[in-house]
């Protein structure tokens, strides 16, 4: 026991097994709120990005990316919820009125009463779960609105010890997997995983700790596959893309048919040349990084027309197995597996079978205790026979850049998933479709507040319409004035329609960026002074 504190010493044995006391609350919770929408009960939402701080840090704005889990607010249309929502900086305003704003059924101060929104002040790289865990007056203002802990629970980004803690110490059980089988969701359990759930994977090798596992598995690779043209190395932790690093095998061909011996020392002399996905990424750092965090290698699949889609899925807190939606994602960045976006649902000439991958995937995750919403993605080439082959490439086991949309499109939209179609039905009979992106970036956006961005949008009749069920979603709208940076969903009723509201918000900014086209918007507020005065007033 900790004396200060009075709880389980972190990491201990009996914090753990506080913990799984806990745990085992959930399904009486989820019986209970599945039965009645009219049920009391609290919400703490901690977005917590607890993971690898220098793997964060090669993604511009990562604190803002707390705001993804806003979406939660819609849990207010619920009336006897209560949400206690924390973050890194205070929020302002208007973000947190915007979401509000799309509760229907719900006048705005009743969901304000039930809102307690906190912050911890500090903008460090620290993870905000640990933030919160050092400030024992925050964790008392927390505390005091839990109200009754039998009828409150923890929502969260990923789950790592510093929540498992957090738990413990509010006495409140978290929905997310335990911290002990983080393993399974990194990149070497994930291939794991995926092989269990008989998932084709690329051939390659998991669990490497050094730069001699690299070279051995490039080497047994090319071994493998004498014309393999590129390879991928892979940090355990890797975020978004950015813990990955492209391998060229054509610089050294000349070394294919060398003994192993002299074939070793040209792939190693060649790491050096590598491609990486974050921009300032070095192989100096990067095999610093691969000695703390470990890794993967694996074949590099080409192709012209490759797709990339992927599967959401999650084990709900009855541990059933459930298939949520899949995505096509738009990968980009300098070697191009960076998620840049994604586009709602996936090609119909697939779907259907990542959806069934997603649900194996799902049956093996439970068997393992694993609770939670996680994504599978997949490379898609075409098979030169009308069709496709596909390679499940990682599991994330948390919530994703493919989480938030979704969401908001089911918050926002009365209907269902069709799972034999793969699609969503609206109330009203239409499919739904979306385009998604958390990468709007200009630095002639740096400086647009809150206000600026929504009188914008509204202005330009691209705001969201309850009514019509099209328009588009903002998201992250804190990173827009620091980092010129912002998440939009774009939802309509049609593929096309949500392209077209994509290039359309684009080219509004654009506008809005440029002196004379804001002047546009702008001439109501300038002349209306002026004229106040010509009146003789």
């Amino acid at each position: 026991m900790d004396r200060e504190s009075g709880f389980p010493i972190p990491g201990s044995d009996a914090e753990k097994e506080a913990f799984h006391k806990l745990q085992a609350r959930l399904p009486d919770i989820y019986r209970r709120l599945a039965e009645s929408r009219q049920e009391a009960h609290t919400t703490i939402v901690v977005p917590s990005l607890t993971l690898d701080r220098a793997e964060l840090a090669k993604i511009q704005g990562t604190m803002y990316y707390e705001e993804r889990l806003l979406c939660m607010l819609m849990l207010l249309r619920r009336p006897r919820t209560r949400m206690v929502f924390i973050s890194s900086a205070k929020i302002h305003p208007i973000i947190t009125q915007y979401y509000l704003s799309f509760l229907t059924g719900i006048p705005l101060g009743h969901a304000m009463r039930r809102l307690t929104m906190m912050d911890t002040n500090d903008t460090s790289p620290k993870p905000l779960t640990q933030k919160i865990l050092e400030s024992p007056w925050l964790m008392d203002r927390i505390r005091k609105n839990i109200g009754d802990p039998q009828r409150a629970h923890l929502v969260v980004f990923n789950t790592t010890p510093f929540e498992r803690t957090l738990a413990v110490r509010l006495g409140i059980p978290c929905y997310g997997t335990d911290p002990d089988l983080d393993y399974l969701g990194s990149k070497s359990g994930c291939r794991t995983i995926l092989k269990d759930a008989n998932i084709p994977v690329p051939y390659g090798f998991e669990n490497l700790t050094c730069r001699e596992d690299i070279v051995d598995a490039l080497d047994k690779l090319w071994t493998h596959d004498p014309n393999i043209k590129r390879a991928v190395v892979k940090l355990n932790e890797g975020f978004s893309g950015k813990g990955n690093a492209m391998y060229d095998y054509r610089p050294i061909a000349a070394y294919r048919d060398s003994d192993e011996a002299e074939r070793k020392q040209a792939l190693e002399n060649n790491l050096a040349n590598m491609k990486f996905e974050a921009k300032e990424e070095t192989w100096p750092n990067f095999e610093q990084q691969y000695n703390r965090l470990h890794g993967i290698v694996e074949a590099f699949i080409e192709g012209e027309n490759k797709l990339s889609p992927s599967v959401q899925a999650r084990v709900n807190a009855i541990q059933e197995p459930q298939v949520i939606s899949t995505h096509d994602q738009i990968l980009g960045g300098p070697t191009g597996q960076m998620f840049m976006g994604c586009s709602f649902p996936a090609k119909r000439d697939y779907r259907l079978v990542i959806q069934e991958d997603g649900r194996k995937v799902a049956e093996v995750l439970s068997t393992k205790g694993v609770m939670g919403r996680f994504a599978v993605d997949f490379i898609m080439v075409p098979d030169g026979k009308g069709g496709w082959d596909r390679y499940a490439i990682e599991i994330n086991l948390r919530r994703g850049g493919t989480t938030h949309p979704f969401a908001m499109m089911k918050f926002l939209i009365e209907g269902n998933y069709d799972e034999e179609h793969g699609i969503f039905v609206s109330s009203k009979g239409k499919e739904k479709y979306y385009f998604a992106t958390d990468n709007l970036l200009d630095p002639k956006y740096v400086g647009m507040g809150p206000e600026d961005l929504i009188d914008v949008m509204v202005f330009n009749d691209l705001h969201f319409h309850s009514f019509l069920q099209r328009g588009v979603a903002y998201h992250m709208i804190g990173a827009l004035s620091e980092c010129g940076k912002l998440g939009i969903t774009c939802i309509g009723d049609t593929r096309v329609e949500t392209h077209e509201l994509h290039e359309r918000t684009i080219e509004v900014l654009a506008n809005e960026c440029d002196p004379v086209g804001r002047q546009n918007r702008l001439e109501y507020y300038f002349r209306a002074p002026q004229n106040y005065f010509d009146r003789g007033f």
